[in-house]
């Protein structure tokens, strides 16, 4: 590298610990200027303001500018560009979140990228501060300008000005926003010019490693971690909906194993990190013959039998004698290899990359677990019919992630799983050993719930090695949770076992039937062991729509709805267009209620919550017999009713307690903090947690979110057991209680009077027909502040209830339902919190008429 380059990189360099941020450090080679196709990246980035960075390849850096609002195609906005430090060419590949503490620590995505082609001499042009270029992308595209403002204050960073000059691709900012139209990354999307622009000839040393060594080209440099926790799938009751967006492998009956190989060591690892490299020496020695280099990779260890099908009860017999020999390692991904990171990339293409590895002969007990060329039905058909344990699926555009996953789903030809062994029963007859184990599983509260016993499955060896296991472990008590129909004759161990069990269904009460024992599972944890429960597999969120549609008239866009902000009814179409997707999932099935500002947040509002002929393209029409006596109900369910609502001069969405399809019992409790005069939102902050240990107390989980007006809304996701007036009254018992426990904080009367410095908790949210406010819906208040899911660990870090608004809501975009992920997953019976308040249905709490 030359000095100078080395010197145009120092600032860079002296802002970053990259033994922390995985910012790339390289600046070899790769920083070389490339005369024949520049290359220029946009980086949206969640720092402490979200802002895009705007890069153009000179003289081997990326000489870069920060803009606050992003690009604009309008000729007349002339966007803020801060000059800030070159930053090396590698940065233009750079997708990742720098961590707390670091410089410009938040996430970053590759919102654009392409080839810049200067009109004018580059070199003078970015002295003289007047830069002129054309840009050739996937979203930026045309002629466009950087010119540097006079004036530039001692100490400060140069400020520029990024201006669209006036071509074929102007568009006005009223009808066409870039930034919120297209907001996601573009980092997999490349075309052949590009490739064919950039290619390995002109890499780096690291670049041309990767190249060699056939990597994707998404791979990260990256130092080996010394542990890995693997991706586990999710249990679904049915094929996803777009079957053809994922691959599927056998789901094997055997051992998940992790292999880490550092130079010539190499470790097998389960899933909890245990070292069986020396239970597995055979493995091992294969492993050493592939001539892998230092990585990563992930598989599941089998025993076949004659019919090449994995036998759970030979592996387990395998370990017990301790011959190994013939068990089979099949591996199906690879997340880091040879100095790289390879979970940002597709399971495709690190498939595709391991697969390599197996072209040529290898050493028979390591396997590559191939995918199937079939419909998915008729994979898992198969699969079933040849007594295989099931089918895992794997969403191909996933990334691989340290935990459960809903982008790789297990699908099991019947009901199979672990349970603890909290006893066993003596023989009957001519049994030997024991009779029967006593299985459980841990619920939430960590409980351990009996589930029933199994008694076939064994062989008279596997009965007496368990027995003379079991008695190592014999305790005097039951470590099972209320469990009235056991055995009285059962013997107690302590649970630390873990059996594998197939069964044909789960009782009423939560007991199995028609079990077989499987085997002892060694390699997980008694304390993780949980009742499986399958799910409906996750399907593709919605695509965020990319331009309004053209059979959307927006009539007045220029009108202002919010005069201290500016902000006019284009801008809120264009915000409910970008948030639809998120917004969907809270609005989905249930009836809502609209607020209307035809002349803005200054002028009438009226509150309409029955049809009234408009015509509102999206918006529907609910059965009439849901509110007799009315005009139909209203719903919406897709984005046209959304932004046809807007349009319509729409600006609040307040949604149901309840669905369509219930909708005489009511699936939440919301509890809506109402601040009187004289309360600070400090005082809010703490009378929220404070109502949240109240509900832990009762046993109910709650979910937090900014009202975006005056206080915050708890919600309490129930299920739908009772009828309005049940859960009204009740909500209304947990008020009271607070009130009178805390008297100087909460009120359970409204009115103005009753609440100066104190907090109303609206509890009248939970009668019939009442309403709140949608999450990601605007407020017509001042500042259209917004609704907005937020996590209970951010409620301190929160500046108002209205830390969000319509203007700055991308900055929480990223966040998106995410701190609700659980919420439909939580839903509870609300009769034990009944019965510890002393909550009578019909009667009120107990403690009212003391």
């Amino acid at each position: 590298m030359s000095m100078a380059l080395r010197n145009s990189l120092k600032a860079y360099r002296d802002k970053r610990n990259f033994s922390v941020t995985p910012e790339p450090d390289e600046t070899g080679k790769d920083a070389e200027a490339n005369e024949a196709a520049l290359s220029f990246v946009v980086q949206k980035h969640w720092a402490t303001r979200l802002h895009y960075d705007f890069r153009l390849e000179l003289d081997g850096t990326m000489k870069s500018w920060a803009v606050p609002k992003g690009p604009s195609y309008d000729s007349s906005d002339k966007r803020m560009a801060i000059h800030v430090e070159d930053h090396p060419v590698s940065y233009n590949r750079f997708e990742g979140r720098i961590p707390a503490g670091q410089y410009g620590a938040g996430k970053v995505i590759i919102w654009d990228k392409g080839i810049w082609v200067p009109l004018q001499d580059p070199r003078k042009g970015y002295s003289d501060g007047k830069l002129k270029f054309e840009l050739r992308g996937h979203k930026l595209k045309g002629h466009w300008t950087l010119v540097r403002m006079k004036g530039k204050e001692e100490g400060k960073q140069e400020p520029w000005l990024l201006i669209k000059e006036k071509d074929e691709y102007v568009r006005s900012s009223k009808e066409y926003s870039v930034v919120d139209e297209l907001p996601d990354s573009v980092a997999g999307l490349e075309s052949h010019r590009l490739k064919k622009a950039t290619k390995p000839a002109a890499a780096s040393a690291t670049e041309k490693q990767k190249y060699a060594a056939g990597l994707p080209e998404n791979a990260v440099k990256a130092t080996l971690p010394p542990t890995l926790q693997p991706q586990l799938a999710t249990l679904v009751d049915s094929l996803p909906a777009q079957s053809a967006d994922w691959v599927y492998e056998i789901k094997f009956d055997g051992y998940r194993i992790l292999c880490r190989i550092e130079g010539k060591k190499i470790q097998l690892l389960t899933r909890n990190g245990n070292d069986w490299s020396h239970k597995l020496p055979d493995l091992v020695k294969a492993l050493g013959k592939l001539g892998l280099r230092s990585g990563w990779l992930d598989g599941e260890i089998v025993v076949l039998d004659e019919n090449g099908i994995p036998d759970f009860q030979a592996l387990q017999n395998a370990f017990d004698s301790s011959r190994t020999q013939g068990i089979v390692y099949y591996l199906f991904d690879i997340p880091f290899y040879d100095g790289y990171d390879l979970r940002g990339v597709s399971v495709t293409e690190r498939r595709t990359f391991l697969k390599t590895f197996f072209e040529k002969s290898t050493p028979d007990p390591v396997r590559f677990s191939e995918t199937f060329d079939a419909p998915a039905g008729d994979i898992v058909a198969s699969a079933c019919h040849m007594g295989l344990e099931g089918v895992i699926g794997k969403r191909k555009t996933s990334t691989y992630v340290s935990r459960r996953s809903s982008d790789w789903i297990k699908l099991k030809c019947g009901q199979r799983q672990e349970f603890v062994i909290g006893g066993y029963t003596s023989p009957q007859g001519s049994r030997v050993g024991l009779g029967s184990l006593l299985l459980g599983f841990y619920d939430d509260d960590k409980k351990l719930q009996y589930a029933g016993n199994v008694g076939t499955g064994f062989s008279d060896k596997t009965l007496h090695e368990l027995k003379a296991k079991l008695k190592e472990i014999g305790s005097t008590y039951s470590p099972f949770n209320e469990a009235a129909d056991i055995d009285r004759k059962a013997h107690w161990v302590m649970p630390t076992l873990v059996a594998e069990v197939s069964f044909g269904e789960w009782t009423r009460d939560g007991r199995i039937r028609h079990s077989v024992f499987h085997g002892l599972r060694t390699d997980k944890k008694a304390a993780a062991i949980t009742r499986e429960k399958p799910v409906h597999p996750i399907t593709e969120k919605p695509a965020i729509m990319t331009s309004i549609p053209p059979s959307l008239r927006v009539t007045h866009p220029e009108r202002v709805i919010d005069p201290s902000t500016g902000f006019t009814k284009m801008e809120l179409i264009r915000y409910y267009s970008l948030v639809a997707p998120l917004m969907l999932e809270h609005l989905e099935g249930r009836p809502v209620s609209l607020v209307r500002a035809p002349d803005g947040i200054t002028g009438q509002l009226f509150f309409q919550k029955h049809w009234e002929k408009e015509n509102m393209p999206g918006v529907n029409q609910l059965d009439p017999a849901l509110d007799p006596g009315h005009e139909p109900l209203l719903e919406i369910s897709t984005a046209e009713g959304l932004l046809s609502a807007a349009q319509m001069n729409v600006i609040e969405f307040h949604a149901w307690n309840a669905t369509k399809n219930a909708i005489g019992k009511p699936d939440r409790i919301t509890f809506d903090l109402d601040p009187g005069e004289g309360v600070t939102w400090k005082l809010i902050q703490e009378s929220a947690q404070l109502v949240r240990v109240f509900l832990n107390e009762l046993g109910l989980r709650s979910f937090l979110k900014t009202s975006g007006g005056k206080g915050l809304h708890i919600a309490v996701p129930i299920k739908r057991l009772r009828d309005w007036d049940t859960v009204k009254d009740f909500s209304q018992a947990i008020v009271q209680h607070l009130a009178r426990t805390i008297p100087q904080r909460f009120v359970s009367k409204s009115g103005p009077r009753n609440r100066v410095g104190k907090i109303f908790i609206d509890y009248l949210r939970n009668g019939f027909g009442a309403t709140t406010v949608s999450a990601w819906s605007v407020r017509a208040r001042e500042g259209l502040g917004v609704s907005v899911p937020v996590a209970w660990e951010e409620l301190e870090s929160l500046t108002s209830p209205s830390h969000w608004s319509a203007s700055n809501i991308h900055e929480r975009l990223d966040k998106g339902n995410e701190p609700w992920a659980d919420y439909d997953a939580t839903r509870q019976s609300i009769l034990p919190a009944m019965k510890i308040l002393g909550f009578k249905p019909g009667g009120g709490a107990s403690s009212q008429a003391e």
